[in-house]
């Protein structure tokens, strides 16, 4: 096959130089990791305070591998895992739908206080059409869906949606992403690959009333389907950037577009189509600038079958479409299949996780990755926490800009200087003033070179920390030639990840 071919001319290069390829990390590339909270019972078992505690661990492990943003699951059944007064409480952080946790507490506000404070962003994860997980659930008292049942249908999978077909149902989540926006300081808006259900064999969606009153004109029914859901995106993209145009809007389709029987323009895939089994028009939404990032599950090893990862990370990487491509793998996936020889060539890796990788940062419209699920990272599934901390992205990362909402950077962190107290040093400094929320500075990087050295900031390899604070605990030094003096570097982020004019001082520890 001709991907084959081009890993091959890829891999000639490259081989021999595998570990240098994971030894040199990118300064820059999104490592995202998806925590979601549908089906997890740990937070309903949990007072408050252990709940804490836990997401704290799980923020911290996995800025330990490298992770710089968390796809935090807030609206998994059209409920909320914070306050809201437009829908209930979910039941996966109570316990119980409808009911607060007790003590009340905000899990979206903590979820962004820690993951900024750490310099990672937060993205806040929503499901919009499905309102109930299986048979036996049913909404709890007070949801829209009791006012409203005319926005509802059920499906063969015995779960409840809100039809995608109604300008109602479109408005209603609408109003649900503009209360998160007006409320919470949130990086991105973000969707998975829910869109229309997932197809129960031979049993078609029960929207045959609304194609009757809202499909006039629409041959097809498939593209009339595919137009309610590029409504919905449109909408929700209109809102983002009216409201807060930093905050991004992503998503996370499943991994097959279309395949190449079924349309040239496919992948060399024999699988389920999102185009045509959930009405998702992905590669659409980013050139028509609708979506800032997409996330393709790319859930299977690299030469599966009927959907081989190799073939869809060429695939995917030729439709980024200008906007930012981060590829969805599956930990347990990439951590259970042993690596495929290059090249010719033989392995003795018993993962895919280097391979993946240095093939992600080869692609030239590819700017990072996101683990699902973050839990497995955090549990060291089969040493992946080790691996990635250690080696393949053991040096912190800033995320690319988003050039096309806003490339101006902000300007130079002020009064660099080192207070002590006791025997504590820490590097302190004064955030710019920024006029406009664009250049408003989030998140700071940390440098440090020998006192003779010159300053280069482009390389990760310099980077002491990325921190959402500004200022920095030094360490002690632990002998005379640790002492220094050392230069130590600040520079500013600002929302869309554009990087300021550095500011230097000589430090003695």
């Amino acid at each position: 096959m001709k991907i084959w071919k081009q890993i091959i001319i890829m891999a000639a290069g490259s081989i021999l130089l595998a570990s240098a390829a994971t030894a040199q990390a990118p300064k820059r590339e999104f490592r995202g990791a998806w925590l979601h909270i549908i089906g997890q019972k740990q937070f309903a078992n949990q007072t408050t305070d252990e709940n804490k505690a836990y997401l704290i661990d799980q923020l911290d492990k996995l800025k330990t591998a490298g992770v710089n943003a968390v796809i935090w699951q807030v609206r998994p059944q059209a409920d909320a895992a914070f306050p809201s007064t437009l829908e209930p409480w979910s039941q996966w952080i109570s316990g119980q739908a409808g009911v607060a946790p007790s003590p009340v507490w905000d899990p979206l506000q903590f979820m962004i206080d820690e993951a900024h404070q750490r310099g990672m962003e937060l993205h806040a994860w929503i499901n919009p059409y499905r309102v109930t997980h299986g048979e036996n659930d049913v909404p709890p008292q007070g949801h829209v869906y009791y006012q409203h049942p005319e926005w509802f249908l059920k499906y063969a999978d015995g779960k409840i949606y809100f039809d995608p077909a109604l300008p109602e149902s479109r408005d209603f989540i609408d109003k649900v992403v503009r209360d998160m926006l007006n409320r919470y300081d949130l990086d991105a808006i973000h969707m998975d690959d829910y869109f229309y259900p997932y197809p129960v064999t031979g049993v078609e969606f029960p929207d045959t009333a609304s194609f009757a009153r809202y499909g006039k004109g629409w041959g097809d029914k498939g593209e009339w389907r595919r137009h309610n859901v590029d409504l919905l995106i449109e909408q929700l993209h209109n809102t983002i950037h009216e409201l807060k145009p930093w905050v991004q809007l992503g998503i996370s389709p499943f991994g097959i577009w279309r395949n190449k029987k079924s349309d040239s323009r496919g992948s060399e895939t024999n699988g389920l189509e999102c185009y045509d089994g959930l009405y998702a028009d992905c590669p659409k939404w980013t050139a028509m600038g609708w979506v800032d990032y997409m996330v393709p599950q790319l859930y299977w090893e690299l030469e599966h079958k009927n959907a081989s990862d190799l073939e869809l990370s060429y695939w995917w990487n030729d439709h980024a479409n200008g906007r930012h491509m981060y590829y969805g793998q599956a930990v347990h996936n990439v951590m259970s299949h042993r690596d495929i020889a290059e090249a010719g060539g033989d392995t003795l890796n018993p993962t895919q996780l280097d391979h993946k990788i240095r093939l992600m940062r080869d692609l030239p419209n590819v700017q990072g990755v996101t683990w699902w699920p973050g839990y497995t990272i955090t549990a060291n599934f089969k040493g992946v926490l080790d691996s990635l901390s250690t080696n393949q992205m053991r040096t912190p990362a800033l995320i690319q800009p988003y050039t096309w909402l806003d490339d101006r950077a902000p300007d130079a962190v002020t009064n660099l200087r080192v207070e002590k107290v006791n025997d504590t040093r820490t590097l302190v400094w004064n955030a710019p003033v920024a006029a406009e929320p664009m250049q408003q500075a989030v998140r700071y990087v940390v440098y440090r070179f020998a006192a003779a050295a010159p300053i280069d900031i482009e390389s990760a390899q310099n980077i002491v920390a990325i921190t959402g604070e500004p200022c920095l605990i030094l360490p002690q030094a632990q002998n005379k030639k640790a002492r220094g003096p050392w230069q130590y570097v600040v520079t500013a982020v600002d929302r869309c990840n554009n990087e300021s004019a550095p500011t230097i001082l000589s430090v003695k520890l």
